[in-house]
């Protein structure tokens, strides 16, 4: 019997190549995507599922508060780590983690060779300071070595297997202990142990484990300010593993009154600072607690995610219902042939679901070869180390296999019970579109205008968050962003180096302006200080942004000052310029009175406010305008701006040639890494433009689908009204009548689908747009031009059948009446 159901189904489908083809594109496009969308969500689903008791691994963070100004930190103060050791109970493993600050140069000296001179090797990440309790937190195995003496004492490090055979080729990795190891020439340390490398996803990777201990024996002590309470590194974050009868609320009120018996009291009671336990299962996808180079996961983004797949699927399976019902007429016969002759409907059933899942199994096997496709079409969007040809993975064909028996039971369902309902007196007597099938009509209705919904709302929301990208990267942002390029030198205190570099760069044809500074006017982040204005009444203290550099970068961003005048030359000038947010805020209305007053700022110093600038973005859209403050120091960046003319730009990369080797004429095994201004802005907006990707695709397939579904309810229409035609001919109907009866039926459904999806639209972009502090209108013309969008598409897709169907001859249609 089976094999029956198989043989008939493949007969069906070689009289049906065409319809075939269509079932096949409409559901592969949809498996595909789903398939897409499924590896990417269970890659950021899977980060740090794998430690043992992970549910009691936490990261220390930090709430704070600066007047109005809230904030969070993953970062915590060095000697936090020791004080938790010893003054808190109920943890069973305390884990500091010291980032190496910048890229380590790795010198690698092996006893006993022929040739001493070591091995050099630039660049390298994943370079940490930390105790064995780290092992506990993320468990390696140990190749060689022992793991409770690895890193017990000072000047160990424990490398994983892939950086151990990168330094050491060739060897056996049990015999690379006690080699040595040097890091930027400051740093000499003895190979402890190997571990292997992770394959598992964790936030907690690295690739080389120095001894904690090591600190405390070197001048990288006060470098890390493993004493200092007050202030912290970025680098400096802080894990621990409580006891199974301890919970985290516990262990906050302890980290609480280490706190208090610390740290400073600040005086400013509108200024707090608290540590808090952040779960391990948190870490990856809260945005308040962005550790040192660590990259997050937005999960509303994948909830949306998930939320496309399910309706593209859907809009996949509402197609292959369409297609299937309109093809009723036929299929008719051979029902009521198979039923006069004793075929039940149990079996009628069984026969088209099984024609369902070999249509669905034929379109797995198709998106098996377009899932790597569409992987490198998203290849800006799926996050590093993720599979780009998973069809390798066990878990992953079992997601295909489960996919394909859902969606041919969604497929499938409907139109069985739809064709096996045939009655065999009415189908022999060609009346099966009358009577109760005027239900199944209605319900093909409603599946058409639910794609049309889901198509409607895909190009509205693509239209929109297309716009406010516009919109971000066009604005004024008050200051200027084309043809200037930044690049950092290790030139902090040396002014020496740093002028002959700057002399250097001026003399290149094409170089416009240079000066140096510290950061562009906006960047990924902040670097915060305090200023007080005392005036003789109660002091304001205000939280601001600092930026800081030589008179001439003012000029060369292009920052207007609104009153007063820039700083002057040199580096002991005691005056700084303000934004006038910065002004507002201190309670001066009038900008002009702020003039030739002295803040305080939080280094001590009395710096005089000469000028204030225009208000400009000194961050994303995402966030509202600060107060922030400009100061003459040079600094370690190097900001030049490019002549800007049409007739030059295509000399643009001989120009950064030039500039690249009198860097290296000054800095000769420094690294030259630049970036252009605009491209750094361009950068604020990466996701917002992967979604936009994303969406881009979505709407396509969708609209796609869709008018695949529009094809099959023609066709339905049309031979459902084959003989109303007909007569309408023989009365006279023109076939431009005809054509215009036929469609606006048709465009009614989009004008219901519009009417639907419209409001749903603008909620939900109107909630999406409310992350921006600065953000574009909903625009009437978005929702005009989407619903016009797809009458075009629909009428495209109309056309051809329509007037097929109005053109046919009466007395074909007639003739058997």
């Amino acid at each position: 019997m089976i094999r029956n159901y198989f043989l008939i189904a493949f007969r069906n489908f070689r009289r049906n190549k065409l319809f075939l083809a269509i079932y096949v594109f409409g559901l592969s496009i949809g498996i595909s995507a789903s398939v897409v969308i499924f590896i990417l969500v269970r890659h950021e689903l899977s980060f740090d599922r794998f430690q043992p008791d992970r549910e009691r691994i936490y990261r220390v963070v930090m709430d704070f508060k600066f007047g109005e100004i809230s904030g969070h930190g993953a970062a915590v103060p060095a000697p936090l780590a020791t004080a938790v050791t010893t003054e808190v109970t109920g943890v069973d493993a305390v884990a500091p983690i010291m980032k190496f600050q910048g890229d380590a140069k790795v010198q690698v000296t092996v006893s006993g060779d022929v040739y001493p001179r070591p091995s050099v090797f630039k660049k390298q990440s994943g370079v940490v300071f930390t105790t064995v309790d780290y092992f506990d937190l993320v468990p390696h195995e140990f190749i060689a070595g022992d793991p409770l003496k690895a890193l017990g004492d000072p000047f160990n490090v424990v490398l994983t297997e892939s950086r151990a055979r990168q330094y050491f080729p060739g060897k056996d990795l049990t015999h690379i202990i006690g080699k040595q190891l040097d890091y930027n020439d400051k740093i000499n340390v003895t190979v402890s142990a190997v571990v292997k490398d992770l394959t598992e996803n964790t936030d907690l990777q690295a690739m080389e484990f120095i001894s904690y201990n090591t600190i405390a024996k070197t001048n990288l002590q006060e470098n890390f300010m493993m004493t200092v309470w007050d202030d912290w590194m970025a680098y400096s974050s802080l894990y621990v593993k409580l006891s199974p009868s301890n919970d985290r609320y516990g262990v906050e009120r302890q980290l609480a009154g280490i706190h208090k018996k610390y740290r400073k009291e600040d005086p400013d009671r509108n200024n707090s600072a608290a540590y808090k336990l952040q779960p391990l299962a948190d870490i990856h996808f809260n945005p308040d607690y962005i550790g040192f180079d660590q990259r997050i996961a937005h999960k509303p983004t994948l909830y949306s995610l998930l939320a496309i797949a399910g309706f593209i699927l859907l809009l996949a399976c509402i197609n292959f219902t369409n297609l299937t019902t309109a093809q009723a007429a036929q299929r008719a016969k051979e029902i009521g042939i198979r039923k006069t002759i004793g075929s039940s409907r149990k079996q009628l059933i069984y026969q088209f679901l099984c024609e369902t899942f070999c249509v669905t199994t034929l379109a797995a096997v198709v998106s098996i070869s377009i899932t790597p496709i569409l992987m490198g079409l998203f290849a800006e969007f799926l996050p590093p180390g993720i599979n780009h040809n998973p069809s390798s993975e066990p878990l992953f064909m079992g997601f295909l296999l489960c996919l394909v028996l859902v969606v041919s039971f969604m497929s499938g369902f409907y139109p069985a019970f739809v064709l096996s309902k045939f009655r065999p007196i009415a189908v022999l007597k060609d009346r099966i579109y009358s009577g109760s099938q005027t239900r199944t009509g209605h319900i093909r209705r409603v599946l058409t205008v639910t794609q049309f919904i889901i198509a409607q709302f895909f190009v509205i929301a693509a239209f929109m968050v297309g716009k406010q990208i516009h919109y971000s990267m066009n604005q004024d942002l008050g200051f200027r962003k084309d043809a200037i390029i930044t690049f950092e030198t290790p030139f902090r205190d040396d002014a020496d180096h740093r002028e002959l570099l700057v002399s250097k760069i001026k003399s290149i044809q094409g170089v416009d302006q240079v000066t140096t500074g510290f950061l562009p006017p906006s960047m990924q982040g902040a670097a915060f200080n305090n200023v007080k204005l005392n005036d003789g009444t109660e002091p304001i203290d205000l939280q601001v942004q600092i930026r800081f550099g030589e008179p001439e970068f003012i000029s060369l961003y292009g920052i207007e000052i609104m009153t007063g005048r820039n700083i002057q030359p040199g580096e002991n000038i005691n005056e700084m310029l303000i934004n006038q947010k910065c002004a507002r805020d201190l309670g001066f209305v009038n900008v002009r009175e702020i003039i030739g007053r002295q803040l305080l700022v939080g280094n001590g110093q009395n710096l005089t406010v000469v000028g204030v600038m225009q208000d400009f973005h000194e961050g994303s859209f995402h966030l509202r305008k600060g107060p922030l403050i400009f100061t003459s120091r040079p600094g370690s960046f190097v900001h030049l701006s490019l002549i800007n003319d049409a007739s030059s730009r295509q000399h643009w990369p001989e120009v950064i040639n030039k500039i690249r080797q009198s860097y290296m004429d000054i800095v000769p095994d420094g690294d030259f890494n630049y970036s252009f201004v605009d491209d750094t802005i361009a950068g604020f907006y990466e996701r917002e433009r992967n979604m936009a990707k994303l969406l881009n695709w979505s709407t396509v397939i969708s609209i796609a689908i869709s008018c695949l579904g529009l094809l099959g309810l023609v066709v339905y229409t049309s031979e459902t009204r084959t003989k109303e035609i007909g007569i309408r001919k023989i009365f006279g109907a023109t076939v431009s009548s005809i054509v215009t009866l036929l469609s606006m039926d048709f465009f009614r459904l989009i004008l219901i689908a519009f009417f639907i999806s419209g409001p749903l639209a603008w909620w939900a972009v109107d909630n999406w747009l409310n992350g921006f502090a600065y953000r574009t209108s909903m625009s009437w013309w978005v929702f005009a031009g989407s619903a016009g969008g797809l009458i075009i598409f629909a009428v495209a897709t109309l056309a051809g059948q329509l007037i097929k169907t109005a053109t046919q001859s009466p007395v074909k249609s007639l003739r058997s009446e």
